[in-house]
């Protein structure tokens, strides 16, 4: 999949990368959902810039966006099988990960 991408503390412009990333497989009781639009919330903007408390070490590469809407494209355990192919919106998918 591809991915836009950051691995250093910064300013968008700066820090921001097009990455190729291995496809996620979703965990127990998550949804793998293909992303159609993307937003920036202003807390991926505090994080990309090292919010106070922020810590990652080692630095981790991290996925920004924690908003956004598409459609579902596999479930794990626990996860109804009808859930697939249905149309979802995104709100603090970043939430406590990278």
């Amino acid at each position: 999949m591809r991915a836009v991408t950051y691995s250093t503390l910064g300013e968008a412009r700066d820090v921001l990368t097009l990455t190729e990333m291995p496809t996620p497989t979703p965990a127990a009781g998550e949804v793998l959902v293909r992303l159609a639009v993307s937003g920036v919330n202003p807390s991926d903007v505090k994080s990309r810039r090292g919010r106070p408390g922020m810590t990652h070490p080692p630095f981790e590469t991290v996925i920004p966006h924690s908003d956004g809407a598409g459609v579902i494209e596999a479930v794990g355990d626990g996860v109804d099988q009808a859930r697939v192919g249905q149309r979802v919106w995104i709100w603090n998918g970043q939430w406590q990960r990278p």
